[in-house]
């Protein structure tokens, strides 16, 4: 195996990436419901902010990808959209390598918090970002001794906001 490379997106990145959020997430999530969540990383997404969005290829394809920008309105803040790493090569740091490089490159933008949101049955992930050092941002309910923001992306559709401090430059 080759020493992975974490590059910056591309465009054309976009179907790898959709392809690997319908196949990866099958362990959580139906086939049809994993083929849903690929909709929240339409191909805007690497034609605005493929700058601040990072892909690593393996040796069999796509290994991750980190889907990431700079708020516009809030200029301390950096958000992480979505992020993916082969099941074959989780908990092999790779998911960690890339968060850093975003956390690099929105430092190197003068920005001081990095948020992200995340479902509360989404366990892994809560337990990755907490690793990472994100802490939670309070809401106005818990799930599971968990701060939740109820109907967060629409009614019925809570969720789970962390953020985390960048040290200074």
């Amino acid at each position: 195996m080759t020493a992975d490379r974490i590059r910056q997106a591309r465009e054309s990145d976009h179907p790898a990436i959709v392809d690997a959020i319908g196949r990866w997430w099958t362990d959580s999530r139906s086939p049809e419901q994993a083929r849903e969540l690929a909709l929240l990383v339409p191909r805007l997404f690497l034609q605005h902010f493929a700058g601040t969005s990072f892909v690593v290829d393996g040796d069999t394809g796509l290994a991750g990808f980190l889907v990431g920008f700079l708020s516009h309105d809030r200029p301390d803040v950096a958000y992480i959209h979505f992020a993916g790493v082969d099941p074959r090569r989780r908990r092999s740091g790779l998911a960690r390598r890339l968060y850093e490089a975003f956390f690099d490159i929105a430092a190197r933008a003068g920005r001081n918090r990095v948020h992200c949101v995340t479902s509360p049955a989404n366990t892994g992930s809560i337990r990755f970002h907490r690793a990472m050092g994100f802490e939670f941002v309070a809401g106005d309910g818990e799930v599971g001794g968990i701060p939740v923001h109820s109907n967060y992306d629409g009614a019925g559709h809570t969720r789970v906001c962390l953020s985390r401090r960048l040290p200074a430059r």
